[in-house]
């Protein structure tokens, strides 16, 4: 790629395929830009830093939680839409997990829009301040966990997986007979594949149902539609 012809958005771009494909770990300013053809002084030209440009590549990666956000829905709608990009954008990036602890939050633009529109909905469901940035916390934090718990682990291919399943199983058939017996029944449920889309579902209604029952204003749930909201 000729050096006039990079983007700020080409280098981000081409960092989270480099992500995607060896890990965040395998992002550097030598690696990408070898990868677009250009010496690394070009890359100053769009990311101050690596520090920089993983806050960019975090930015790209949240920009989809508040994209199709209604204001016009009930909060507890909205922000099952926002939690459910996250899980979708952990499940495709999984290294977002390791990406969100490794930038300056205070600098990335889309997390602190996410975070604002985050604590705005759980304060409508009559959270504090305090209560509504904790509870957003425990969200993000559900959700990425979410992600690393899937069972059959993550990037792994069918066979990999199958194998992880079985030795899972081994493990637990080798527990001292009737000493944990829900364990061995499950370690039976472990010859088959997981529904994984069953799994997010589940989780996702998990955490959300748990906000909803703690939410100060249960009232809110079935709010109707609130005044629009001066454009940005």
């Amino acid at each position: 790629m000729a050096p006039e012809k990079l983007t700020r958005q080409a280098v981000v771009d081409r960092a989270m395929k480099i992500a995607d494909t060896d890990g965040l770990q395998a992002v550097t300013i030598r690696r990408l830009a070898a990868e677009l053809g250009v010496a690394p002084t070009a890359l100053y030209w769009h990311v101050k830093n690596k520090d920089e440009l993983l806050s960019a590549l975090a930015d790209h990666l949240l920009a989809p939680l508040v994209a199709d956000v209604d204001p016009d829905r009930p909060w507890h709608e909205r922000l099952r839409v926002m939690i459910t990009a996250l899980v979708e954008q952990a499940r495709a990036h999984p290294y977002l997990s390791a990406l969100l602890p490794a930038i300056d939050r205070s600098t990335a633009a889309e997390y602190l829009r996410a975070t604002d529109t985050a604590i705005g909905l759980l304060t409508e469901a009559g959270f504090t301040l305090q209560q509504a940035d904790q509870v957003a916390t425990y969200l993000i934090m559900g959700a990425v966990a979410m992600v690393s718990c899937q069972p059959g682990g993550v990037g792994t291919d069918e066979e990999e997986a199958a194998e992880l399943r079985r030795q899972q199983r081994l493990d637990l058939e080798r527990l001292p007979l009737g000493r944990h017996p829900h364990l061995a029944a499950f370690a039976a449920t472990l010859s088959t594949p997981p529904d994984l889309d069953a799994y997010y579902s589940f989780g996702i209604d998990l955490l959300l149902r748990a906000v909803e029952t703690a939410a100060p204003d249960p009232a809110g749930l079935s709010a109707g539609p609130r005044p629009a909201r001066p454009a940005r």
